[in-house]
């Protein structure tokens, strides 16, 4: 399995996506405020991974404090959390993983503060075997809406380089390959980073599944010619209603999935349902640099002074999605009421 971030004794070990497919290399980070540059400059990305990120560099933080005492520790903390929390705005992951670790303090804080030290990196990797975890049940629930044979499209990267390991999308579609179908995949390049070009297609060609990438403007002429027989994308947040902020492109992906009759799969851990979002309206799109835009491999390809749009992000309504896979299960519309159930049980369910 490709391994997107881990603890070690030296620090936050991650594999450096930027540099990825070219160079397979790592960069260990050895304080959050290393970890908080690698998250905001996509060394390490996806809403999944982004939220265990968070967590090893909040324990990273903490392990580092030279506090003497809780309240000073609490302190620290507190200021960790900030930095961290100031990254990236739309993943709601991360903050879902802030939280988990300031409340795990909360629990922990009558204890002396090697043991707490320890227990909160105990919890950022535990949280990194329980996003495998997920992962591989998401990819048991959502292999059974998987053609048995035909084309698979997916927008961006949701794969194992977007979470501890495994993937959301990815891990339905290797799921569905593992249980004999035959899939192929087409990845949208997904301008203007490029994670479909650079980073879908690098590992799903490490898992020798058939994969063919294309251009984003492609996606509808591929759907007309009935080449695709299902779409299915990850998510970065997705609202009470079931509006689902993924990757700029996705919901341009989404129409033309609805024109053409053809399925549109969600696939994300509960973790990135956000149930105090009402809806896609209330979720903050983060505006990355223009130079994204502006540049390919450090060449300008644009005039100089020409204004540059550059949302990382857009919102697909519900009503364009066939149904949202998750760890606990899949939801179905109306999501309101779906969405609502599968946060609160424990077991696998469809609603």
């Amino acid at each position: 399995m490709i391994q997107t971030l881990e603890w070690t004794d030296q620090g936050v070990r991650f594999l450096d996506q930027t540099k990825l497919p070219t160079e397979e290399t790592y960069v260990t980070c050895k304080t959050h405020e290393q970890v908080a540059d690698v998250i905001r400059n996509m060394v390490v990305r996806g809403a999944p991974a982004i939220g265990v990120a968070a967590g090893m560099g909040i324990a990273l933080g903490v392990n580092n404090s030279k506090a003497e005492s809780v309240s000073d520790l609490k302190r620290d903390l507190d200021q960790i959390c900030d930095v961290i929390g100031e990254t990236r705005p739309t993943a709601v992951n991360l903050f879902w993983a802030i939280r988990r670790m300031q409340e795990k303090f909360e629990r922990i804080r009558v204890w002396p503060i090697p043991q707490i030290k320890r227990t909160l990196v105990e919890e950022a990797q535990r949280m990194h075997a329980e996003d495998i975890a997920a992962n591989q049940a998401m990819g048991r629930h959502g292999a059974t809406l998987m053609p048995s044979e035909g084309g698979v499209l997916t927008h961006c990267n949701a794969g194992a380089l977007a979470t501890a390991g495994y993937g959301t999308a990815l891990g339905v579609i290797r799921a569905a390959v593992e249980q004999g179908k035959k899939i192929h995949v087409y990845a949208d390049e997904t301008r203007p980073f490029l994670q479909g070009s650079r980073l879908t297609a690098w590992e799903l060609m490490k898992d020798g599944i058939p994969t063919t990438v294309i251009s984003d403007n492609m996606a509808g002429a591929m759907m007309h010619q009935g080449k695709i027989a299902a779409i299915i994308v990850g998510a970065d947040r997705i609202a009470a209603n079931g509006d689902v902020a993924n990757k700029i492109g996705t919901y341009t992906v989404a129409i033309l999935a609805k024109e053409h009759g053809i399925p549109f799969y969600v696939a994300a851990p509960i973790s990135t349902v956000d149930m105090a979002c009402p809806d896609g309206g209330h979720i903050p799109i983060e505006q990355r640099n223009p130079k994204e835009v502006t540049h390919i491999a450090g060449k300008q390809m644009v005039p100089d002074g020409v204004a540059i749009e550059n949302p990382a992000f857009d919102v697909t309504p519900a009503k364009y999605v066939a149904a949202i896979i998750t760890e606990k299960g899949i939801a179905r519309a109306p999501y309101g009421q779906s969405l609502q159930k599968l946060a609160g049980t424990e077991s696998a369910v469809e609603v």
